[in-house]
C-alpha cells in the first residue's frame, strides 16, 4: 500500500481526529467527507474494521507505507517488553519523527522530504534516511548550507505553538537538537488506541 499523498483535511474528516495538521476546510466541514457526509451516522465497527481504523489512523499520522508500518512492527513484536509502547517508541525515534518533533519541519512529510533532500547531520554524518532510529545523546542537527538553515529557522519560526518534547533539547542558535533520553510512553500522545493495532496485526 503506497504512501498517502492526497488532501490531509480528507483523512481528517474521515476519521474525526486530526491525523495530520487541522486545516480550516476542516473546521468549516467537522463532518465525513462526501455527499452524505453530514447526515452520515457511524454504525456500530466490527473488532476488525475498529483495528483497521486505528492502524490507518497511526500509518497515516506517520506518512508511512504499509510495508514500512508493518516492518516497524514486526520489529517491536520481536522486543521484549510492551509491544504497543515499544512501537510508537520507535515511530517517535524515526529520524523524520525527530525532525518534526523539534521544530526543523512544520509537517511530518516536510520533515521526511528535508531529510531526504540532505539537510540534516546525525552525529556530525550526513543522513538522508528518514526511518534512521535516533538514540539517547544523539545530536541531529541542521546542515551549515545557507538554505538548509534558512528552511529549519522558518519552520521554527511557524511553529513557535508547538513545544518541543520534554525528551530533547533544542538549541535554536546552533540549529541542534540532543536526544536527552528515549521517549516514554507518557512523551507520546498520538490519540490512537495502539493495542487495538498490536490485537489486529496478532489476528
Amino acid at each position: 500500500m503506497a504512501r498517502y499523498t492526497g488532501p490531509a483535511t480528507r483523512i481528517n474528516r474521515k476519521y474525526g481526529m486530526s491525523v495530520f495538521p487541522a486545516s480550516k476546510a476542516q473546521e468549516r466541514k467537522p463532518h465525513p467527507p462526501g455527499q452524505h457526509g453530514p447526515r452520515m451516522r457511524r454504525n456500530k465497527q466490527s473488532e476488525y474494521s475498529v483495528g483497521l481504523a486505528e492502524k490507518q489512523k497511526l500509518r497515516y499520522m506517520y506518512g508511512l507505507t504499509e510495508k514500512q508500518f508493518r516492518r516497524t512492527f514486526e520489529t517491536a513484536k520481536s522486543k521484549i517488553g510492551v509491544t504497543s509502547e515499544i512501537f510508537t517508541q520507535m515511530l517517535e525515534r524515526r529520524l523524520d519523527s525527530v525532525v518534526y518533533a523539534c521544530g526543523f519541519a512544520k509537517t511530518r512529510r516536510q520533515a521526511r522530504q528535508f531529510v531526504t533532500h540532505g539537510h540534516v547531520k546525525v552525529n556530525g554524518r550526513k543522513t538522508d534516511v528518514p526511518s534512521c532510529q535516533i538514540s539517547a545523546g544523539d545530536v541531529v542537527e541542521v546542515r551549515e548550507s545557507t538554505s538548509s538553515r534558512q528552511l529549519a529557522t522558518r519552520a521554527i519560526e511557524d511553529t513557535r505553538v508547538r513545544t518541543v518534547p520534554l525528551w530533547m533539547s533544542r538549541n535554536e542558535d546552533q540549529l541542534t537538537t540532543t536526544i536527552n533520553r528515549l521517549p516514554s510512553a507518557d512523551d507520546i500522545e498520538t490519540g490512537v488506541n495502539v493495542q487495538l493495532i498490536v490485537e489486529f496485526y496478532s489476528r
